[in-house]
């Protein structure tokens, strides 16, 4: 009987506990929503620009004797070209060749150009452009400027009294042309980006 009474004594130590049952976990989990597909944009295409060349080609000098100028040379309005990416931020004092009687005469008969003087070109849109030196006596550097002011190539060191053709790859809206050398001695460059004046 002690042994069995033990027995029974151990098993009611067990009885007096209760177990709690499990509390349920509330979630507040919202339902999953799918993200958005993402559209695929297309990618802009690159701008067209012909580098710079690393060196420049030869130097070129003014015409010994330049043609007689058969008109009087007309009086252009004139702006302010920046270049805010070159060192020092130059400028140019440029007459403005807004008109086709104004951009087909252009340079012509010209003997000098101020060291900062130059002349803009100018269409309503942009196309690729071609330029000569016919009755040209000053040697020019030409920059081939976009609508969005990005200098898409620069045609440097051309040569006085030339008609052979000058262009580059790339559409332009603006031809800026300076004395030939300009663009080197401010650290002008295709790609940069010029401050044009403002259209009429």
């Amino acid at each position: 009987m002690r042994g069995r009474g033990w027995l029974i004594l151990m098993a009611c130590v067990g009885c007096g506990r209760t177990e709690e049952p499990a509390r349920p976990v509330a979630t507040t989990r919202a339902p999953s929503t799918p993200a958005p597909a993402e559209v695929p944009r297309p990618s802009p295409e690159p701008r067209c620009v012909v580098p710079s060349p690393a060196e420049p080609p030869p130097p070129v000098s003014r015409a010994p004797r330049c043609p007689v100028d058969p008109d009087e040379a007309p009086t252009l309005p004139r702006g302010v070209v920046r270049f805010p990416q070159a060192p020092a931020a130059p400028e140019v004092d440029a007459e403005l060749a807004r008109t086709p009687e104004h951009r087909e005469r252009g340079l012509m008969y010209r003997t000098e150009l101020g060291e900062n003087a130059g002349m803009l070109f100018s269409w309503r849109d942009e196309q690729p452009r071609g330029f000569w030196m016919r009755n040209t006596c000053v040697p020019l550097d030409m920059l081939f400027i976009a609508a969005d002011g990005t200098i898409v190539g620069i045609v440097e060191n051309v040569p006085v009294l030339n008609e052979a053709p000058r262009t580059v790859e790339c559409p332009a809206m603006h031809v800026l042309e300076v004395n030939a050398g300009w663009t080197r001695r401010h650290g002008v460059r295709a790609g940069q980006t010029a401050e044009l004046p403002p259209k009429e």
